[in-house]
């Protein structure tokens, strides 16, 4: 049952990974009815909340733009920073509403800040501890639990970053529809590209909770069978 779970949530999770490439690489043809690229697009954004100490530069790869609270700088890929398209102005301005959250205080937004350093010690450590307690359970059970102990946080962080990403994409695309970036032709693209990304989010964190649920009934199995 556990393994017929994980192969549907991997399958789905590559359809919407495959749909969303599709999406983006189809709205990156289409382009604004204004001339602004996604710098352009995200500058604006932040003059127009209030925020002026946040830089906008290049970034390399594909679909890799982010914010960066430490350093307070919003990296855009190449395709969204020079270019003028429905994607590109999704993205940036996706992008600009984590710096809006950030400016405001968004209490999801602070909630998943406080995580990250327990996260990256889970995520660095969970794989290596579950694999021991697996191994050594009949001897050493504790270690296991130890193991699903640290996969929860990982799994409480996706589960808090949903309405991170879901909030910023709502505050895009408020922002861009009450500054005429996008208009009656762009809107519904641009909220259809970043639903799907937002999708993709959901996955993961479904995913890393199947996953959870998995260790669970393993550890619990592994008592009874004792």
């Amino acid at each position: 049952m556990g393994m017929i779970l994980f192969i549907g949530i991997a399958l789905v999770s590559f359809l919407v990974s495959s749909v969303l490439k599709n999406k983006f690489a189809t709205y990156s043809k289409v382009p604004l009815s204004v001339q602004m690229t996604g710098a352009d697009v995200a500058k604006k954004m932040l003059n127009d909340n209030g925020i002026y100490d946040v830089k906008v530069v290049p970034h390399e790869g594909t679909l890799s733009d982010h914010y960066n609270p430490a350093t307070k700088t919003v990296a855009l890929s190449k395709d969204v920073y020079y270019k003028n398209s429905v994607a590109a102005a999704a993205v940036a301005a996706h992008e600009c509403g984590h710096a809006v959250q950030h400016a405001t205080s968004y209490s999801m937004l602070t909630m998943r800040s406080k995580l990250v350093p327990a996260v990256s010690f889970a995520s660095q450590w969970v794989q290596f501890v579950i694999l021991g307690g697996i191994i050594l359970f009949h001897s050493f059970p504790m270690l296991l639990w130890a193991g699903i102990a640290l996969y929860a946080m990982t799994t409480l962080f996706t589960f808090v970053t949903l309405p991170v990403e879901i909030n910023a994409s709502a505050r895009a695309m408020t922002w861009l529809g009450r500054s005429g970036i996008t208009d009656v032709r762009t809107h519904d693209k641009a909220f259809d590209a970043l639903k799907w990304a937002a999708y993709t989010y959901v996955v993961a964190a479904l995913g890393s909770l199947a996953t959870l649920v998995y260790y669970v009934m393993m550890a619990m199995g592994g008592r009874r069978n004792d």
